[in-house]
């Protein structure tokens, strides 16, 4: 039997080239896992990586057909307006005369599986949720010609048309079960890896915990196992890593002990590496440990400043925490990046200075390239996730997106929405100009030069002066008069 397992292709979005949101960060690995998975049943496992190779889907199409897997399973990611491109890819396989079994899994097919298998007649299975268990029994059912609807974890089509998933599965508590994944890493590349699978909170936001389970669920691989990967790893040459975990830490002190028994089994390898974690989660002793260990980058999920949002969320934390998790990575010797919902649909003009006065007060918006993210990021509402089915149910929701997989809410407060509008306008203009080469504030071009400092001023200043017309309530101008008025000023600044 012939398998295949693929990255596909991933074509960046016009409106939201700045959001990452489309699906959790260690979804880069699950094509990795699955070929590794698979592989245990079957040597003969072929892994493609489009997303190194760079093929696009013509190039795709071409490889797979040559190829003729008898099963070809694929990590489908969400690509906002283009997904359309992505299953039309799929229907142009079968129609090119493909007769191999078509089957999805990761984030996005397992939030979506109903609409998808009665939508789309070229897939013909989803696997959901943790996806390797199911997979490997797939490939053995397809080879020994066994009937397919009774596998855990596995939604097909009836013969009525219905989707159907007979038995679902349940998050695995020791990962370390699961075969390492595959890598096509980049020669001197930063190698992600991962430490534990889920999350112990449910945030609004997060589709995490519908993949893993429907609510909170962080399950840790056991340090030495994490370790003996890095020291493989570190074998062939790397030496930088990055955790792809949800939750790094993990939950409560039992948490920090295992990664603190993580950092004294790491240390003596020399590595340097980047992770993600809860503010909470911190610990000055902890920190000590990290940074001795090659710590170089962390991201804490702050989210916001403001207690009434931090409510709405289902953060369950607080900024008073936030700001001491900023302050003991500072005086580790780190500079925290942040996660950040400036704008969320229940904000108030009052939550949104509450948000600015927490951003300076913690000296955050110092940097150009920050600060246009920080003060633009709004929450991204998707399918699957708590916050689509409350707003849903408030009736404040229209579902847009292939499979109505996003959601457009309505804000509480028309000048948030206005503020919204404008302050993305401008940090978005920033950041793409940030992208062009030519340009005097290109990314890669030293960031402390005067053109640089200006700018970031124009955007603290910008949004202070915008809030300031919301909290006074009186009339202020459409976003249409002022955008105009925003793109003449940046591009005078830019082009100084």
């Amino acid at each position: 039997m012939k398998i295949c397992v693929l990255e596909h292709p991933r074509i960046r979005s016009t409106r939201r080239f700045n959001d990452i949101a489309n699906t959790p960060l260690w979804s880069c690995l699950m094509g990795g896992y699955a070929a590794a998975a698979l592989r245990t049943v079957d040597t003969g496992v072929i892994f493609w990586d489009t997303t190194l190779s760079l093929w696009d889907f013509s190039k795709t199409t071409r490889e797979i057909l040559d190829l003729a897997p008898d099963l070809l399973c694929i990590n489908t990611v969400y690509i906002w307006e283009h997904t359309r491109v992505l299953f039309d890819f799929f229907v142009n396989l079968k129609e090119s005369g493909f007769t191999g079994h078509i089957n999805l899994f990761g984030f996005f097919p397992t939030l979506a599986w109903r609409a998808i298998l009665e939508q789309e007649t070229a897939i013909d299975s989803i696997a959901i949720g943790e996806f390797e268990d199911t997979l490997t029994s797939l490939a053995e059912h397809l080879s020994a010609g066994k009937e397919l609807s009774a596998i855990p974890g596995l939604a097909v089509r009836s013969q009525e048309g219905t989707a159907v998933l007979k038995k679902p599965v349940s998050p695995v508590k020791k990962p370390d079960r699961f075969s390492t994944p595959i890598r096509s890493c980049q020669p001197d590349g930063t190698v992600s890896i991962l430490a534990s699978r889920g999350c112990y909170n449910h945030c609004q936001f997060c589709p995490i915990p519908s993949f893993y389970n429907n609510g909170p669920e962080w399950n840790g691989r056991m340090p030495r196992h994490i370790y003996a990967e890095i020291k493989e790893l570190v074998g062939q040459g790397y030496k930088d890593f990055y955790f792809v975990d949800p939750n790094f830490v993990g939950p409560g002190e039992k948490g920090r002990e295992r990664v603190i028994e993580l950092m004294d089994l790491i240390r003596p390898l020399g590595i340097t590496f980047g992770m993600e974690t809860r503010p909470n989660d911190l610990s000055s002793e902890l920190l000590e440990k990290l940074v001795a260990s090659g710590l170089n980058s962390i991201l804490l999920g702050i989210e916001s400043g403001s207690k009434a949002i931090l409510g709405n969320l289902d953060k369950y934390s607080s900024s008073a925490l936030s700001e001491r998790a900023i302050r003991l990575c500072r005086e580790a010797g780190i500079e925290p990046e942040v996660g950040f919902l400036m704008f969320v649909p229940d904000s108030t003009v009052p939550d949104l200075n509450e948000n600015l006065q927490f951003l300076k007060n913690n000296k955050l918006l110092d940097r150009l390239d920050r600060t246009a993210n920080l003060l633009s990021h709004s929450q991204i509402v998707l399918h699957g996730t708590s916050g689509y089915e409350r707003f849903k149910k408030e009736g404040r929701l229209r579902s847009t997106g292939m499979f109505e997989f996003e959601g457009e809410v309505t804000f509480k407060e028309p000048s948030v929405a206005w503020m919204s509008e404008l302050t993305q306008y401008a940090c978005h203009y920033v950041l793409r100009d940030m992208e062009r080469k030519e340009s005097p504030v290109y990314w890669e071009k030293p960031d402390n030069t005067k053109v640089h400092n200006s700018l970031n001023d124009y955007l603290v200043q910008m949004f202070e002066r915008l809030l300031q017309l919301s909290l006074t309530g009186s009339a202020f101008p459409t976003a249409d008069e002022l955008r105009n008025e925003l793109r003449e000023d940046l591009r005078k600044i830019i082009e100084v």
